[in-house]
């Protein structure tokens, strides 16, 4: 796993009523600090990507459908530079994934219909100096296809 990526478990909590679950706590051992919660929605087979932040932490959970999301550590200093986590979220996987600074992440809308993830990050968005730093879904000096693997 790549250096600073943590998975948390989620309990879904199920009765005659409907379900609860639980994201992030401010109790869990991967809590940084609350900057904002926000929702984005991808369609079937839409990639959304390559992204990362200088001192954003996310917590992504998808709540709707099934997503991929990817992970890639370009960091000079990390023991894992060059690593590519990929990550399957959602209805059939109810995870946190915790993606630190400066490690490149995306992800594709994997199931028949849209999917949603909802992120917890450490920062709130500032509009007038973003913490967002972007390559292109098929960038090259990334080392990731975004084509399913059928195996």
């Amino acid at each position: 796993m790549i250096e600073g990526v943590k998975i948390k478990h989620l309990k879904v909590i199920p009765d005659e009523r409907g379900r609860l679950m639980e994201m992030l706590r401010a109790d869990d051992d991967i809590f940084k600090k609350f900057g904002q919660v926000y929702l984005t929605a991808a369609y079937p087979g839409v990639v959304k990507g390559w992204h990362y932040h200088k001192k954003q932490w996310d917590h992504f959970v998808c709540v709707r459908g099934m997503m991929k999301v990817v992970l890639y550590d370009s960091r000079d200093d990390s023991p894992t530079k060059g690593e590519v986590n990929e990550f399957f979220l959602g209805e059939h996987n109810p995870i946190l994934v915790q993606i630190p600074p400066f490690v490149y992440h995306g992800f594709k809308c994997v199931s028949d219909h849209e999917a949603l993830i909802i992120n917890t990050p450490s920062e709130p968005y500032r509009y007038d100096d973003p913490d967002e730093f972007r390559a292109p879904a098929h960038d090259p000096k990334i080392p990731y296809d975004w084509n399913r693997k059928d195996r």
